[in-house]
């Protein structure tokens, strides 16, 4: 047993429930942008492995980036001020973007990741979540699509998903 595997206290979404949850959403987007010019946008860091994991269940060809954006300074509260710290340099024009997330929460970091894309003219704009906690949103923004959604935010943190 892995030191993280000894702090989950209990899973409330499975390792399958979530694999199935990511190959039909990559379905879903590969139905959707089959023939259009894709990229799928991380946040760094807590999104690599989803991303991963969904970029794979993509199967028409797509491009993959990352951007990496703080709002939690040394602890788990979000400060409020985001910064981003790591950008994507290409233009953007003509790419249909999903940013993909591990977490939506407070939604202070995504408001600002998505504004600061859609300033670059995309041909369009989606938000795929692996977990939506709707109960802590302060910012204006929902995502497009959520595989699952904690109505309890206290419940659920990333320790309680069960992730290969």
């Amino acid at each position: 047993m892995t030191s993280v595997e000894a702090e989950v206290k209990s899973v409330l979404i499975s390792e399958e429930e979530i694999n199935e949850a990511i190959v039909k959403t990559g379905k879903e987007i590969s139905e959707k942008y089959k023939g259009k010019k894709l990229l799928v946008v991380g946040i760094l860091k807590g999104s690599f492995v989803f991303v991963a994991d969904l970029v794979r269940e993509i199967t028409i060809p797509c491009e993959v980036d990352f951007m990496a954006a703080k709002s939690y300074g040394s602890g788990t509260v979000s400060s409020g001020d985001v910064n981003i710290t790591r950008d994507i340099a290409e233009d953007l024009s003509g790419y249909n973007i999903i940013i993909a997330e591990d977490i939506l929460d407070t939604g202070n970091t995504l408001s600002k990741v998505k504004r600061k894309l859609l300033e670059r003219n995309p041909e369009s704009l989606e938000l795929i979540v692996l977990l939506d906690k709707p109960d802590r949103r302060t910012a204006e923004i929902e995502a497009d699509k959520a595989l699952f959604t904690d109505r309890k935010s206290t419940r659920l943190n990333s320790s309680h998903l069960a992730t290969s």
